[in-house]
């Protein structure tokens, strides 16, 4: 096993917390005195796989400031079609360059604004080829009373994953199950037995796809509306191995308590 997927397999080991800014904070000076406010949980946070992905403009200020007890992430990244200039993107190289461990793809913005899952199977493959860990959005933006959204979901991860070259290469993925309709401030929280049924639907799927023992291998994140109340609940209950958050990533004071409940497990 290489250097680097030794470090991969480290990093996916532990429980795992990502931290999704996406367009957050409004300022460099607030992400210093965010950054300085966790550092004070270092010890923390060391206990678990951290990944921060902020905006472009502040992975320097969070490499230098975060680099004890966290891993940078990005929330996007950019299949160039062939060498050639493309305004405003953001390569594999370039992310590798400042350290990016994780990429998150196919988040459900990015889909609502109309990236497919071809799109996310491509920058999947992109994102592993690069020696950065894939970390796969899916989720349905409804539920029906007949469960008619597991096709969606099915389709999701079938189509996201699609591009593996090497089935080898699943362990260098992870899932994360963002139901649309569990998201957000106000959102409607999901019931822990509903998410541990998504969670072993989603096993399902990919136990059909690359067979029992890579699937076991594939960490499964929740992305929905996570904080203090509910994730030692959603923890204990579901099967998952650790939660992407928004919102509540964003202040310190939020964010301790959920690392906290992914430690106690």
């Amino acid at each position: 096993m290489s250097l680097a997927n030794s470090g991969i397999m480290y990093l996916m080991a532990k429980s795992i917390l990502v931290a999704n800014w996406k367009n957050h904070p409004s300022s460099i000076d607030e992400v210093r005195i965010l950054l300085s406010q966790m550092a004070k949980k270092g010890v923390l946070y060391k206990k678990l796989s951290l990944f921060i992905a902020p905006p472009l403009p502040y992975f320097e200020s969070v490499k230098t400031r975060a680099k004890t007890f966290s891993s940078l992430a990005s929330q996007d990244i950019f299949v160039a079609p062939g060498a050639s200039s493309y305004t405003s993107q953001v390569t594999p190289d370039i992310l590798k360059s400042f350290g990016v461990k994780l990429s998150i793809i196919g988040h459900s913005e990015r889909r609502a604004l109309g990236e497919s899952s071809v799109d996310v199977s491509k920058k999947v493959r992109a994102a592993i080829s690069a020696g950065i860990i894939a970390l796969v959005c899916v989720g349905e933006s409804s539920r029906d009373k007949d469960g008619l959204y597991y096709e969606t979901l099915r389709d999701q991860i079938k189509a996201s994953l699609a591009d593996l070259n090497d089935k080898k290469d699943v362990a260098k993925v992870m899932v994360a199950y963002e139901p649309v309709w569990a998201i957000g401030k106000g959102a409607e929280a999901i019931d822990p037995t509903d998410l541990s049924q998504s969670v072993i639907f989603i096993r399902k799927v990919l136990t059909d796809m690359f067979g029992r023992e890579l699937a076991q291998k594939v960490s499964i994140l929740y992305g929905g509306s996570v904080d203090a109340s509910n994730a030692p609940t959603l923890v204990e209950k579901t099967g998952i191995k650790g939660f992407l958050v928004g919102r509540a990533s964003l202040k310190a004071k939020d964010f301790r308590p959920i690392a906290e409940a992914l430690i106690a497990k």
